[in-house]
């Protein structure tokens, strides 16, 4: 399928050009950049600033809830996912997977070298007072540090193969959704997405993490999994207006709306096609 004459009336009356993947993939858009970056910040800082903290709240009927801190931010990188495949089309969210992917990496590389240089001794010695659940603490630097920052081998491993595995489910959910609804219902897509995208990354995140590790046993590891998972669909459920807010006004302004009716679904679609092309 090729470019539409732009004057078409595309897709519910929107005036969208409709466009195939693979126009869209050679296509250049005014905001897909700024798209890529806000995804890979949002995806880095909730890995690093959020999965060093366990928080509890307490709700009503309920009782306490422990959850990882980095649940309340993470599932606005899948939000975004939807938004990119559902803008730009699978072959561009596919780029951006990628590179969050390598940019994770790169934060993980970083964080285990710089953690491990040898402190400086009156640094590391250093101690500051925190009142910590209304306790007094005293934290050396060094110890603090490594806390925040540390990397735990396997929970790196499990965090990875659960992004690219979760991420690619996403994107490929939403972008075959959108072809079967002809873009109508766009909140069936983003929720169903979302619910295959966080189900395999739960799926995977849990078990690859703790499965094994003293303290959790495979129920309660399932429990964790299944309380995650609802947690951050709800958020997509939650934030659905905004997400018609941000695809509206993204569309209007690139003027086109990317179906995905012909382009190759696999992660590594681009990478064949770059090394089979000589130089």
């Amino acid at each position: 399928m090729s470019e539409a004459d732009p004057s078409s009336p595309g897709i519910s009356g929107s005036g969208l050009s409709r466009i195939d993947g693979m126009a869209g993939a050679r296509r250049h858009f005014r905001y897909f950049d700024y798209m890529l970056v806000a995804f890979v910040v949002i995806l880095l800082l909730s890995n690093l600033i959020g999965a060093a903290k366990q928080a509890e709240v307490s709700f009503p009927f309920i009782g306490p809830v422990t959850f990882g801190a980095g649940v309340l931010f993470f599932p606005v990188s899948y939000i975004i996912g939807d938004v990119l495949t559902e803008v730009y089309g699978y072959a561009n969210a596919r780029r951006c997977i990628w590179v969050g992917f390598f940019a994770l990496l790169f934060m993980v590389l970083m964080s285990v070298v710089v953690v491990e240089i040898p402190a400086n001794a009156e640094w590391a010695l250093a101690s500051a007072t925190y009142t910590v659940a209304g306790k007094e603490v005293t934290a050396p630097n060094q110890a603090a540090y490594y806390s925040i920052f540390g990397q735990t081998p396997r929970i790196v491993f499990a965090s990875v193969c659960a992004f690219w595995a979760g991420e690619f489910v996403n994107s490929f959910v939403l972008a075959r959704m959108k072809v079967m609804t002809q873009g109508k219902h766009l909140w069936t897509r983003t929720i169903g997405s979302t619910v295959f995208g966080e189900g395999v990354d739960s799926a995977l995140f849990y078990p690859l993490a703790f499965l094994g590790v003293a303290g959790f046993t495979p129920h309660s590891i399932a429990l964790l999994a299944l309380t995650q998972w609802l947690i951050k669909t709800g958020w997509e459920v939650v934030l659905t207006p905004v997400t018609y807010v941000v695809v509206g006004w993204l569309k209007k302004r690139e003027g086109v709306d990317v179906f995905d009716s012909n382009v190759d679904f696999s992660p590594f679609a681009k990478t064949r096609k770059t090394a089979a092309t000589p130089e």
